[in-house]
């Protein structure tokens, strides 16, 4: 048995053998699929495998683990969908696949059609020998591509040369974007509330199904909410990773994208993709009628004129994490320095030769410490509890392997295999990994831990995965902070709270004063839930559920999908996230705007309860 508890596939098969194999078992998955019958599902899963649909089956977002889930809960989405036209997909071989040094497995992607959809699918194959083919699948994802008859505006459907919305006689394309842009004439279907990666990804994939988007930005441009961020901030993870959807990065591009640059492209971006986009706006008042299924949204524009939009749809994309979580410090008052959250830091020059205390150890925290120390300051970096740390130059690789990269399969396959593996899997695997880094990392660690820095393996051992999917945060991806602390140049406070602060600098809880002339808290941010609280009432509040976390099937809760109250939707997460799940996310919607619901989707659930 493998690392990951399989048996695994022989490593000298070759293209003859692996391609019978996957035929043989996409038969018996067609069989399950034509039937929904359980012994046709023994015959294809293994016991302990796991199936994930992305809205081909159910409309949402689901998992299933164990083959009496799969008989039972997928057989009954089965019933309803009617699954035609089972085909290995064109053009993509099925592969002998090796994830880690232990583990082999076969690995094929199919295609398949519902009556309302094109649909494509990942199976990963291991041998058993129950299986009448001698080969069951461990892992399966369903995904639907697109709706017959509402697929995007793109490729062979482009437009020939005018705006996707078209321009009347004697307008030219100019002309017909502004007067698209301002809805002068019509009423946007959603507002997107937010034009970072997620809103202007959601926005793109809204507007190529053919549904009329608005983004609101509170910023005075677009790709404000990365320019204005510390100066020397630089996205941590790998260019090939974070494409925005439908407009990959240029070849010259680097490796890791400078803050400012990522807010030109997003400008660049809306621009390109001819999302209509209204910077400088307010919230002033909004109100949903349920029983027109409308929403009546007051927005305050950069001119100071008021206007009202009546979507059906708003979707909340300021961000997977919600307000800055401030603490209360006794003695603030007091303070004769500066007080700030990370959320309003803005660079180092003005510290040079001062003391910074910075507050929480996990990736703000470290790169506004490191920023600060470059720029002379005289800096202690607070850690309550342990933090998991991981190498940019050791982490990154192994996370992304080959799925990622260079010499990676192409963006859209990759995507595919990245959603095929359902979160919690995503941990599991990250095990291993996490392990691997570590052993890489291990000089780096240890001479944290000789300064007295607290580093762990993440939980249950999954390392940043774990903290990621679980919390948003609790990680560091070390880019120099760490030799820094290492080598005395940052100084830490561990394992002890702020108790408030005095005239001079901080009182820990354990009565030690530190003088500091600056205090910065990366303490974090609230549920995203807060933010739709403050933007859009209590009402609203109470009725949406949390985001983030993993719901009992294995789901990030409430993000991308069902929020709990209607025409409400919550977008967000990193830049490969948000590429991936904006367009499920659009489909959704594209489905509830056409009438269409699921056995297994939120809005039948609802009407049936």
């Amino acid at each position: 048995m493998s690392d990951a508890g399989l048996d695994t596939a022989p490593r000298d098969l070759g293209h003859e053998e692996v391609t019978a194999v996957a035929t043989e078992w996409l038969d018996a998955l067609g069989r399950f699929l034509g039937t929904g019958d359980p012994a046709a599902a023994e015959d294809a899963f293994l016991a302990d495998s796991w199936w994930r649909d992305l809205l081909a089956l159910s409309l949402d977002l689901r998992t299933f683990h164990g083959i009496e889930t799969i008989s039972t809960q997928v057989a009954e989405l089965l019933a309803g969908a009617e699954v035609s036209g089972l085909a290995p997909a064109p053009g993509r071989t099925p592969k002998l696949s090796f994830p880690t040094e232990e583990t082999a497995w076969i690995e094929l992607i199919f295609d398949f059609e519902t009556p309302v959809a094109r649909c494509r699918g990942v199976g990963r194959l291991v041998p058993d020998e129950g299986a009448p083919g001698g080969w069951k699948a461990w892992n399966v994802l369903t995904t639907m591509h697109e709706l017959k008859g509402h697929e995007m505006v793109r490729g062979a459907r482009r437009p020939i040369a005018e705006p996707r919305g078209g321009r009347r006689e004697g307008e030219n394309w100019a002309a017909a974007r502004a007067r698209q842009e301002e809805f002068a004439e019509a009423e946007p279907e959603v507002l997107v509330v937010g034009s970072g990666q997620g809103g202007l990804s959601v926005a793109a994939s809204l507007e190529l199904l053919g549904v009329p988007t608005l983004v609101i930005e509170k910023n005075e441009r677009v790709g404000d909410n990365w320019r204005n961020r510390y100066r020397s901030l630089v996205l941590h993870d790998p260019v090939w990773a974070d494409h925005l959807a439908y407009l990959p990065f240029p070849d010259s591009w680097p490796v890791y994208t400078p803050k400012d640059k990522l807010g030109d492209w997003l400008e660049h971006y809306a621009a390109a993709m001819e999302l209509n986009v209204w910077t400088g706006c307010e919230l002033a008042d909004s109100a949903y009628d349920d029983g027109a299924g409308r929403w009546q949204v007051d927005v305050v524009r950069a001119d100071g004129s008021k206007r009202t939009v009546r979507p059906a749809h708003v979707i909340l994309a300021t961000g997977a994490l919600g307000e800055p979580r401030m603490p209360e410090l006794p003695g603030a008052d007091d303070f004769r320095g500066e007080l700030m959250h990370s959320s309003g830091y803005r660079g180092g020059e003005r510290w040079r030769g001062r003391r910074a205390v910075v507050v929480g150890a996990c990736n703000s925290g470290h790169d506004i410490a490191q920023d600060l120390q470059r720029e002379g300051a005289e800096v202690t970096l607070v850690q309550r509890s342990s933090t998991y740390v991981m190498s940019q130059a050791n982490g990154i690789p192994v996370l992304f392997g080959g799925l990622y990269s260079e010499d990676g399969p192409d963006l859209e396959e990759a995507d595919l295999l990245n959603a095929s593996f359902p979160f919690p899997l995503v941990v599991e695997f990250a095990k291993a990994q996490t392990a691997a880094i570590a052993e890489l990392d291990r000089d780096l660690l240890a001479a944290l831990e000789r300064v007295g820095f607290k580093t762990d393996m993440g939980d249950d051992g999954g390392g940043l995965m774990s903290r990621a999917l679980r919390r948003g945060g609790g990680y560091y991806i070390d880019v120099g902070c760490s030799r820094l602390i290492a080598e005395g140049k940052i100084a830490v406070a561990q394992g002890v709270g702020i108790d408030g602060l005095t005239a001079a600098g901080v009182r820990f809880a354990d009565g030690r004063v530190l003088e500091a002339d600056l205090v910065v808290m990366a303490t974090g941010f609230s549920n995203m839930r807060d933010t739709a609280r403050r933007l859009f009432g209590d009402e609203l509040g109470d009725r949406v559920k949390p985001v983030w976390d993993l719901d009992q099937e294995g789901e990030i809760n409430t993000l991308w999908r069902d929020s709990g109250h209607p025409g409400f939707w919550f977008m967000g997460g990193p830049l490969v996230m948000a590429r991936i799940y904006a367009r499920y996310l659009a489909l959704q919607i594209k489905a509830r705007e056409i009438g269409l619901t699921g056995p297994g989707s939120a809005a039948a659930t609802e009407e049936a309860g």
